[in-house]
């Protein structure tokens, strides 16, 4: 289901029948999950997260990090892999799977993290799959 860079354009239908209705409402209807209640926030094998409605990679293990915010936090995203816009209210900016427009939560600047960008990807994990390094071994 990789991508390898091109759009991945679905109709509704089309997602329903793929995407378990919360993945349609977080990945679609730009819903969020309750907070600490996702499978990848205090998870830290190694390998990739994919987007869980097209499988396009879009975060290394080595960039996530335990941010106590109760979502999966990750520093930065795979290069050309994740979108960012305005929220309409102003005051955040989400980000989204750049092949398929799926929401994946939002990015904050300037917490004061001690990441290599001082940004953390607030990711819901009904958004994500994780792939291990283990089984491309």
């Amino acid at each position: 289901m990789a991508t390898n860079g091109l759009a991945v354009e679905k109709s509704e239908e089309e997602w329903r029948a793929i995407l378990s209705p919360e993945q349609f409402h977080i990945l679609r209807d730009k819903g969020t999950e309750p907070k600490g209640t996702g499978h990848y926030d205090k998870f830290y094998d190694d390998g990739v997260y994919k987007c869980a409605g097209c499988g396009t990679p879009l975060y290394k293990s080595t960039t996530k990090f335990s941010s106590g915010c109760g979502w999966p936090a990750f520093f930065e995203g795979l290069p050309g892999a994740i979108n960012r816009a305005a929220d309409p209210d102003g005051r955040r900016t989400e980000i989204t799977c750049a092949a398929c427009g799926g929401h994946l939560g939002h990015v904050f600047k300037g917490e004061g993290f001690s990441t290599p960008t001082d940004e953390r990807h607030c990711v819901n994990s009904v958004s994500i799959k994780f792939v291990s390094d283990k089984s491309s071994a």
